[in-house]
């Protein structure tokens, strides 16, 4: 006679499942994956290497100088395109029908989603060490050694806010779409959020759109160490743009997983 199983005898895992093997299978996928090597390990280099020949590289820049505010905004930017690409996932795991497989499991949503959190700042912090080691072997960006870290360690926090978009994303739009729209869209709000071209002028009506865009505040958080100032409007920023990302793929997520 087969045995029966007594679904009142189940345990629950702990943490919801969380543990640290699914969280080593969860980054061996993500670094398996060509294009997001490329990412995070090419494209924030070269980027930075790419101002190398700007004029007033040396001039002085808060506690530093130009070579070290570029080199922290280049490393936040990958970190940003490398976060929310690993967060934006889901829309492929979608795709393929695994949110679906893992409902069947004891794995609870939130640790899902925290765990794909986890996962883009691991990513994002790697493109940040890339970035920063390249400045350091280039030679060129010149600031203390405790405020290079402190930009360093707040580039890769900020992140949080770039991995929440990309679940986000991941969970509004069907399959490659999600990177189609994430890459051409944070260059876009880097260039509008004062990351790549600083503004200068504080009266200007593109300073005033900057104040209003995801990039904005964890650019400046970023580089406070540096710049030695920290607008509380860019901290209302960073937390308000964490909160929408984060609420909205809560959101998308409790559409798509009603579904299966």
């Amino acid at each position: 006679m087969a045995a029966t199983i007594d679904p009142t005898t189940r345990k629950v895992p702990p943490l919801g499942g969380f543990n640290r093997t699914i969280l080593g299978i969860e980054l061996k996928r993500v670094l398996r994956n060509r294009r997001t090597i490329f990412f995070t390990l090419v494209f924030p280099a070269a980027l930075f290497l790419s101002f190398g020949g700007s004029a007033g590289w040396n001039d002085k820049a808060g506690h530093g100088n130009v070579a070290a505010y570029v080199m922290v905004s280049m490393a936040l930017y990958g970190a940003a395109l490398t976060a929310a690409a690993a967060g934006a996932m889901v829309a492929m795991e979608r795709a393929m029908g695994w949110s679906r497989q893992l409902r069947l499991t004891p794995l609870s949503p939130v640790v899902y989603i925290t765990m794909k959190a986890i996962v883009a700042v691991v990513m994002g912090a790697i493109a940040v060490t890339v970035v920063n080691a390249v400045g350091v072997f280039q030679g060129k960006p010149d600031m203390p050694a405790g405020r290079w870290v402190a930009c360093a360690v707040l580039g890769v926090l900020c992140t949080l806010v770039f991995a929440a978009l990309g679940v986000f994303i991941g969970y509004l739009v069907p399959g490659e779409n999600a990177m189609q729209i994430l890459g051409p869209g944070l260059a876009i709000l880097a260039f509008l959020g004062n990351v790549f071209i600083p503004i200068d002028d504080h009266s200007s009506l593109i300073w005033h759109i900057a104040q209003w865009t995801p990039m904005f505040g964890v650019a400046e958080i970023t580089r406070a160490p540096l710049t030695g100032d920290l607008p509380w409007y860019a901290v209302v920023n960073a937390v308000g743009w964490l909160t929408i990302f984060v609420l909205g793929a809560a959101w998308r997520m409790s559409k798509d997983t009603a579904r299966v």
